[in-house]
């Protein structure tokens, strides 16, 4: 075992800071809330603001983990040691970390992928390969009069190649909420172990979500059952993000495949036939068809062993 090994796991049994969780969730919660308060006084999901403001919550998470960080725990950490406990720095090694920002990216799409074609199979959604006549319903009213300057099919392909760039390009804005969930709190309650870690984590992250799932993001579910709903998905998707994080010990897989879930979230309105719609229980990114692949996913980390790699000593 080498020094840096032994350390590392020195740092695994210290005992749960507590109060800094508490400090950190009372502040990514609260934030949260009121961002989303001009939401709730006006139009809900409906309003002008609601594009920006959802873009701005997201970077609540970040804000908490940082005046934690620099605030709480000053006299714990200094600046360098921050950004290494935040997974944000150093960028090594370059191959494990780029290897897996790739399985993070690719595993992302292809859980939501999966998850339409399920809940086709299960009889849930009429899929149309041939036409893309959802698509092209999307296409004509964003189009308007103007002709479509390529074949459907095409442009569908075009959007499922482009996903990966789509996944960078939402990097900015997950980074707002990876900094917070698996860059400060999943490392924060990593002495309870490895499994109480991811699922806390998960469960903590949906909640997080309750401004906007009461208003019917997601699942136009405005109640409880919508707030469960995230809970679970989150869960269960953050087992696998979590994963990528203890995994590299940086916290650029998951924002990466957090961006890449982002972008592949319209995907079953690609292939879907006209007048589909994903926000219901079971067709959302997160409803419980894909919750169906999500397990499989972390079944074959179980099975494969990767999750035993991330325990310690």
């Amino acid at each position: 075992m080498t020094a840096q090994t032994a350390s590392q796991g020195s740092e695994h049994r210290d005992p749960v800071q507590w109060w800094a969780v508490a400090i950190f969730v009372v502040l990514a919660f609260g934030l949260a809330w009121l961002v989303t308060v001009p939401l709730w006084v006006s139009g809900g999901l409906a309003s002008p603001l609601a594009g920006v403001l959802l873009s701005v919550m997201m970077f609540t998470p970040a804000v908490a983990a940082l005046v934690v960080v620099f605030v709480v725990q000053r006299q714990r950490q200094r600046a360098a040691a921050a950004v290494r406990s935040l997974g944000l720095w150093p960028l090594r090694p370059v191959g494990r970390i780029l290897a897996l920002i790739g399985i993070g990216i690719g595993g992302s799409i292809v859980i939501v992928i999966l998850g339409a074609f399920l809940a086709a199979a299960l009889g849930l959604v009429k899929l149309d390969l041939v036409s893309f006549s959802g698509f092209a319903a999307l296409i004509s009213a964003a189009a308007g009069s103007r002709s479509i300057p390529l074949p459907l099919g095409v442009l569908v392909a075009l959007q499922v190649v482009s996903l990966p760039i789509g996944a960078l390009v939402n990097g900015f804005f997950t980074i707002g909420e990876e900094l917070g969930w698996r860059g400060w709190l999943l490392p924060a309650l990593r002495p309870l172990g490895t499994w109480p870690a991811l699922l806390i984590t998960g469960a903590v992250w949906g909640l997080w979500h309750s401004p906007v799932i009461l208003l019917g993001y997601n699942f136009n579910e405005p109640n409880v059952l919508g707030v469960i709903l995230m809970v679970v998905g989150t869960t269960l998707y953050g087992v696998f993000v979590g994963w990528l994080r203890l995994r590299s010990n940086s916290l650029w897989p998951s924002v990466f495949a957090h961006g890449a879930f982002n972008a592949a979230g319209g995907f079953l309105l690609l292939i879907s036939v006209a007048g589909t719609s994903v926000s219901s229980p079971a067709l959302s990114p997160l409803g419980w068809v894909t919750w169906i692949v999500m397990a499989a996913v972390i079944g074959i980390l179980i099975v494969t062993g990767q999750l035993k790699k991330l325990s310690w000593n």
